[in-house]
């Protein structure tokens, strides 16, 4: 029983205490502020949505949203533009892109576009991208032909790395673009030009280089001669017929072919038409 003219303990009981303690924890004031209406707005939005008719017309007005922004003035490309390619790459191009003009920005893949064209033999590299003005803008580096090589499928134009660029059906249409032919004259390219590079005084007569055995190199003049070259240094064995042919106009002569396989025994072969009139000389000689 309470005492008369006592007055009561103003002090919080220990679970208000506690209470009034964790409100004042900043987790617990954020849980208030922003998980509770998180919590409340997340279930009444399912709520809503769990109606299927409510959903698919949501779902509809989004894609009409999206649309509409596609589809702005700002956004739709009318035309591509294609720079550093040949009318020929050029025409290609457009046949493998085959774009219906005007479409969104947003529709077009562009990475896909650039792998697409990127496929061409005679592109080396491509870059593509959407330019102000709504155009598709295609920036092309093509691969440059350097040589002409005879294969099983007729003569193919190849760049500088051996790289396929293009066929054409005559040699006239390239008279300006060395020769070469053979198994595996594709893959080495380099060591062909080299030689090609080297050919100095001979380069009126040469006809092209011929790969051997997929190993080594024949150099093919005019009046049917040749320079067989050997496995290992080619170059080199080639500088040594043009400086044999420098001092003693060895090429000038009736020979069918220089042999340089071995290079330290040089080998040379007379045509059929010399050693006819060898013989013809020797047979008069012996009859006088």
């Amino acid at each position: 029983m309470q005492q008369v003219g006592m007055r009561p303990d103003p002090a919080p009981s220990r679970w208000a205490y506690r209470m009034q303690r964790l409100m004042l924890t900043p987790l617990y004031r954020i849980g208030l502020r922003v998980g509770l209406p998180f919590v409340v707005a997340l279930a009444a939005g399912t709520i809503w949505l769990s109606d299927q008719d409510r959903f698919d017309a949501l779902r509809l007005s989004l894609v009409d949203l999206r649309n509409q922004v596609e589809q702005r003035p700002e956004f739709m490309v009318k035309l591509m533009a294609i720079d550093g390619a040949g009318p020929q790459i050029a025409e290609d191009i457009r046949e493998i892109v085959p774009i219906d003009f005007p479409v969104s920005s947003f529709d077009l893949e562009l990475d896909h576009i650039r792998t697409t064209i990127a496929e061409l033999p005679a592109v080396a590299d491509v870059s593509v991208r959407v330019r102000p003005g709504g155009v598709l803008q295609v920036d092309v580096k093509e691969r440059k032909p350097i040589v002409l090589w005879r294969g099983h499928d007729g003569l193919s134009l190849l760049d500088e790395n051996g790289f396929f660029v293009g066929q054409i059906a005559h040699r006239e249409d390239h008279r300006d673009l060395p020769l070469i032919a053979g198994d595996g004259a594709d893959q080495a390219v380099p060591q062909a030009m080299a030689l090609i590079r080297a050919a100095g005084p001979l380069t009126p007569r040469l006809r092209g280089v011929v790969r051997m055995g997929n190993r080594r190199w024949d150099m093919v003049l005019d009046r049917g001669q040749r320079i067989l070259l050997p496995e290992a240094n080619p170059v080199q064995a080639l500088e040594r017929v043009i400086a044999l042919h420098q001092a003693q106009d060895m090429m000038t002569r009736d020979l069918a072919q220089v042999d340089m396989r071995l290079p330290s025994r040089p080998t040379i072969r007379m045509s059929a038409s010399a050693v006819d009139q060898w013989w013809r000389i020797n047979d008069i000689g012996i009859g006088d």
